[in-house]
């Protein structure tokens, strides 16, 4: 069934102020919402988080920096009657009457009507709000409670298609906030309003809202979650708080908000100058997708941004590489993707050891290789292998290059798809890169997942097949990542600046198709990955040869650095790697996990160095996506894809 188009498209909206000495404040960052027709949505997050600036934005008060709001159809440029705001001042003329402050509304914006046609009006508004007794009051003689219905039942009057509620109920006493909240919720229940408000109030929320958008502390405030309310339409007080959801999902409004309160600001990075010299080693593991450090080294883009002192340090493994950096032996390097959320998280049980990354080096460039001897009786696939494990019972053992890997959690998902427990059917074995070829060649090992060129090492080498690439299981999932230790950062944030542009430039440059064959020769040296030129060149210049006799044509994406927004660390896949350490229990699943993934994956440290350079610092949307097998993972509900098919074990485990 075809998705119906929303009536409101919040299109990827930026609010930016400009403050006195030339600095900028960003309040709104990266807004996308659809809201459709009917919705009530309310906006909650702690004061100065920019809710009233984003109601302001869809008003049309206020024209965002970049983005927009379309409305049926239209783009929002300025004010009009099918958006009508209600204030929690109440805004009434103090001179006129209940029905004159009404009327006033009507005649200005229904010109049309005639005069019997907006008399009709302002009566039925004001009998929607109960206030008919009181049409000949003047404000003053009204109470807080009734001065507000006089707002709901101006809005109301010209029966708009969206209303706007800033805090309507927030200066009211508890007794009259919950009236009327109570005939808000059967005024819109009644006449299909759609509703934006912005409350402080989680139980309002609650109560009122088919969505609520919990928005992060500024700057930069962003959607962090958006929960959807299952209670059932019309709705009444006594039925929601005895719904079985309510304290849970106010549970976790509360510790969205405590998490909220616990942020810490974002680092204030310093304008382009010219930066202390430091000594900066940098390590990384023999991979084609180690190019970007490569790159930046060789070609001169370290030294563009004054790093003269950046030292490169080949590492014989990923436990060696991440502990040199946890340790300072190195300043930082080319971690595995999953590495820094696993060692803040604490990895197989350890303390917390905090890294951060702000920059995705590569995505895709692994792949899954199988021995010849294992292709040669019939095991092309992963269901071919269950076959085979059902029919020898043999437990066949797979090398994988670290636990917190990319290649680790992507082959458990790609063997758990095809009903193989990896922790039962088959054997993992931690084996460094450069080692797998060997291992499988010796028969220590039937196959791997590691990242090239160690794959085609072994399809020239006639050792192995590859069936399958991370294109088959999740294209342009992330793999390396720039992974440092907070307490760097925060120490160097201009050298760290430097860093990150360079290395996007870097990116940039490797994912040039003309710069291949170049960027290939380089990578082959000896002090870097050593390979055999044919190895470099396969899937990174040339086709991938899977050894299977099958021609194929060149895929460029098979190594991703910069294209699609490839550098940006982006939340909702630092999300998807958390499920899945939890999911294979290498670390518990946090119950501050949208806390952890802002802590981690710095995307507003990424986007101070983008804007720099002048490319797009927004991170991709943080909507549902899915893997090779169609299960969808909703970022705003990571507790529900952990228990659904994607579940811990499989049935045989159980």
């Amino acid at each position: 069934m075809a998705k119906s188009l929303p009536l409101i498209e919040i299109d990827h909206v930026d609010q930016v102020f400009d403050l006195p000495g030339g600095d900028r404040y960003i309040a709104l960052k990266n807004i996308h919402l659809e809201i459709q027709k009917g919705e009530f949505i309310s906006l909650v997050g702690h004061s100065g988080c920019g809710k009233s600036t984003l109601l302001n934005i869809i008003a049309g008060f206020q024209r965002p920096t970049s983005g927009g709001v379309v409305m049926a159809g239209r783009q929002v440029t300025q004010p009009g009657p099918d958006r009508m705001v209600v204030f929690q001042n109440y805004s009434l003329l103090p001179w006129k009457t209940v029905y004159q402050n009404v009327a006033l509304a009507v005649a200005a914006v229904l010109k049309h009507l005639s005069k019997a046609e907006q008399q009709q009006r302002v009566e039925a508004a004001l009998q929607q709000v109960h206030l008919s007794k009181a049409r000949d009051k003047f404000p003053a003689q009204l109470s807080g409670g009734m001065k507000q219905r006089v707002a709901i039942a101006r809005a109301l009057a010209i029966q708009p298609q969206v209303l706007l509620l800033d805090e309507p109920f927030g200066a009211l006493d508890a007794l009259t906030r919950g009236s009327l909240q109570d005939e808000l919720m059967q005024v819109c229940q009644g006449s299909e309003t759609t509703c934006v408000m912005v409350t402080h109030d989680v139980d309002e929320a609650l109560l009122l809202s088919d969505r609520v958008v919990l928005l992060t502390n500024g700057p930069e405030a962003h959607i962090g979650q958006i929960l959807k309310i299952p209670f059932a339409r019309p709705r009444n007080r006594h039925d929601v708080l005895n719904h079985p959801s309510y304290y849970g999902l106010r549970n976790e409004m509360i510790a969205f908000l405590n998490q909220q309160k616990r942020r810490r600001p974002f680092l204030t990075v310093p304008a382009i100058g010219p930066t202390t010299p430091a000594e900066l080693t940098l390590g990384f593991i023999p991979l084609m997708d180690s190019a970007p450090l490569i790159v930046a080294k060789e070609m001169g883009f370290f030294a563009k941004y004054g790093l003269d002192h950046v030292t490169l340090h080949r590492e014989e493994s990923w436990q060696d590489l991440v502990m040199g950096v946890i340790t300072g032996r190195l300043t930082g390097g080319q971690l595995l993707a999953a590495m820094p959320l696993a060692m803040t998280l604490g990895f197989n049980g350890q303390p917390s050891q905090p890294l951060m990354t702000s920059l995705v080096l590569s995505r895709n460039g692994n792949a899954i290789t199988f021995s010849r001897e294992l292709w040669s009786q019939g095991v092309k696939t992963a269901e071919d292998l269950r076959v085979y494990i059902d029919r020898t019972g043999d437990r066949p053992r797979l090398g994988v290059v670290h636990p917190a890997s990319m290649h680790n959690l992507l082959l458990r998902y790609w063997l758990a798809a095809a009903n193989i427990d990896p922790d039962y059917d088959v054997e993992l074995l931690v084996i460094p890169p450069p080692q797998m070829a060997y291992h499988l060649k010796a028969g220590n090992i039937s196959g791997f997942c590691v990242g090239q060129p160690w794959n085609s090492h072994a399809v020239r080498e006639s050792i192995g097949v590859i069936v399958a690439t991370d294109l088959d299981i999740w294209p342009g999932h992330p793999e390396k990542v720039l992974g440092m230790r907070p307490d760097w950062v925060q120490a160097h944030p201009q050298e760290h600046q430097a860093l990150i542009k360079a290395l996007i430039e870097a990116c940039e440059y490797c994912d040039t198709i003309k710069h291949r064959p170049e960027i290939a020769q380089l990578l082959c040296r000896p002090e870097y990955v050593g390979c055999n030129p044919a190895d470099a060149y396969a899937g990174f210049v040339e086709p991938l040869e899977r050894g299977d006799g099958i021609a194929r044509t060149f895929q460029p994406r098979f190594h991703q650095f910069y294209v699609d927004r490839s550098p940006c660390p982006g939340r909702v896949e630092g999300l998807w790697i958390i499920t899945q350490l939890a999911r294979w229990q290498l670390t518990p699943f946090p119950k501050n996990w949208l806390e952890i993934v802002e802590q981690v994956r710095r995307v507003d440290l990424f986007g101070a160095a983008a804007r720099e350079l002048n490319v797009m610092d927004n991170e991709p949307d943080r909507s549902p996506f899915a893997l090779f097998d169609g299960l969808t993972f909703d970022p705003d509900n990571p507790l529900g894809y952990m228990s659904g098919p994607a579940s811990l074990y499989s049935q045989k485990s159980c």
